[in-house]
């Protein structure tokens, strides 16, 4: 791959290696003053790309962001497990403090609305557009409005 194409790729969003490095970073960081000078840095370059990830929020490896840091908010307190795939313009907020937990392997699509304290399973996928604010048990689909869980074949 040429210089060009690489740095047209990191300057697009499409590349966020740098912004995880910085990320895990962080969260090893022992003390405040380091802890601080990260988050100003993770805060400019999610900015940058047009989303944001609050400071303590836990991310289980690196999720795939196939459109990028675009439009992503992702609160301090949610938890989202490994190898998750994120669309652009996904919320997973907070009310009262408590926002989500997502489980592995959840694929959330473009626009849609996690929110609250509730627990997603694994493997489930959120269709675009879907305003989840209920449990949503493991290998569900949810979709539409208001949110309808589609259960595998052969669940009951």
């Amino acid at each position: 791959m040429s210089v060009f194409v690489t740095l047209t790729d990191i300057s697009c969003g499409n590349r966020l290696c740098f912004f995880w490095h910085l990320f895990r970073k962080r969260e090893r960081a022992s003390g405040k003053l380091t802890n601080h000078i990260l988050t100003f840095l993770i805060n400019l370059s999610a900015k940058r790309h047009g989303g944001y990830i609050g400071n303590g929020a836990i991310i289980e490896g690196a999720p795939v962001l196939p459109h990028g840091l675009h439009g992503v908010y992702i609160s301090r307190y949610a938890h989202v497990g490994a190898d998750c795939w994120i669309y652009q313009n996904v919320t997973i907020g907070e009310v009262n403090h408590k926002a989500p937990h997502i489980g592995n392997r959840c694929i959330i699509g473009a626009n849609a609305c996690i929110i609250g304290d509730v627990t997603i399973g694994d493997d489930v996928k959120i269709g675009a557009g879907a305003v989840v604010a209920c449990d949503v048990p493991c290998g569900c689909t949810v979709v539409a409005q208001p949110p309808r869980i589609l259960m595998k074949a052969g669940q009951s």
